[in-house]
């Protein structure tokens, strides 16, 4: 239970980002990122120095994984985002912050209630096809129909074998694929 609810935070978070990005002026959207991104090291300073805040630690303790770093996964998805809007144009980075929400999301939900096949590291295909598939009809929305299967499965390569946290690298990785290639956008 605890699993399903902190994806489905990460799916409704990850996917209000990219909409705030979508919807505000670069500037704007930057600045969020920004000021978001230092409030979240500042309370989690905080927790690592033994403070106890009224809801923040609360949410921490109910939807964190057991990790050194409180919000470690909060705090990858914060970096890659504002990285992504820094470097990249907005058409490229809604596409790629969608896809970490709804891929990784969709593939570790359905992968812990239908897989059965582990491929790596404990990841199985039928929630990596799960994640495909619903990460290519979330990215219909803003590409293409082969811009939008490619960048799904892309993601879910990445999401699977990739060494590096998938929150840092899928969002870098689509924006990527869709600067160097631009007839997928």
């Amino acid at each position: 239970m605890q699993e399903l609810t902190r994806k489905l935070v990460h799916i409704i978070f990850g996917i209000g980002i990219a909409v705030m990005v979508l919807v505000l002026d670069h500037i704007t959207a930057t600045a969020i990122l920004a000021i978001g991104l230092f409030s979240g090291i500042i309370l989690v300073d905080l927790i690592l120095r033994g403070y106890t805040l009224p809801v923040f630690s609360a949410i921490v303790n109910y939807v964190d994984r057991c990790d050194p770093l409180p919000g470690k996964g909060a705090f990858y998805f914060a970096v890659s985002a504002l990285v992504c809007v820094i470097l990249f144009p907005i058409a490229v980075v809604v596409p790629a912050l969608v896809s970490l929400a709804v891929l990784d999301g969709i593939a570790t939900i359905a992968g812990t209630r239908i897989g059965v096949t582990r491929i790596y590291n404990g990841k199985s295909a039928e929630g990596t096809v799960a994640g495909i598939f619903v990460t290519f009809l979330a990215l219909l929305l803003f590409m293409p129909v082969f811009g939008a299967l490619l960048a799904a499965i892309v993601a879910g390569v990445i999401e699977m074998f990739s060494p590096v946290d998938d929150n840092l690298i899928i969002p870098v990785g689509i924006c990527i694929l869709l600067t160097l290639i631009p007839a997928l956008i």
